[in-house]
């Protein structure tokens, strides 16, 4: 990565354990991360947490969101419910490179769940390193927000 981000990161009960290594992970390599929660295994739902991320990306406030949860479902519904928010639920190499390639994904989500963290890692490395195609891809995503 040639710059520092600022990326914002919750998770729910399910994962939180990958959320706080991502989180190391990320500040390892330079980047600022916001974590928004949850620092616990307590029981709490998953909308409270995705929503703060959603918001603070569609807002402006970071440009970039993670979102863990046990499946990574939940989280990417919930994000996607806001507008200029493009949140992507990726399970490989493929999935995370096109998310930014053709979609421009600003949050990604992930799923603790079916997820080990090696490949969490690189699936967040994946897609903090491509770039987006634009060109025909940008007219796409212009149709997305009415």
């Amino acid at each position: 990565m040639k710059e520092r981000l600022d990326i914002a990161i919750a998770s729910d009960h399910a994962g939180v354990e990958l959320k706080l290594h991502l989180v190391k992970f990320l500040l390892k390599r330079g980047h600022n991360v916001i974590d928004m929660g949850v620092r616990r295994k307590a029981r709490v739902d998953y909308p409270d947490y995705g929503k703060k991320v959603a918001k603070a990306v569609a807002d402006g406030e970071v440009p970039l969101g993670i979102l863990v949860c046990g499946s990574g479902i939940g989280m990417s519904i919930v994000a996607n419910r806001y507008r200029g928010v493009r949140a992507a639920l990726v399970h490989d190499h493929f999935t995370a490179r096109m998310a930014k390639a053709h979609n421009n994904a600003n949050i990604i989500c992930l799923g603790a769940r079916v997820s080990a963290k090696d490949l969490a890692e690189e699936l967040v490395e994946v897609w903090l390193n491509t770039e987006f195609e634009g060109g025909r891809h940008q007219s796409r995503i212009e149709k997305i927000d009415l």
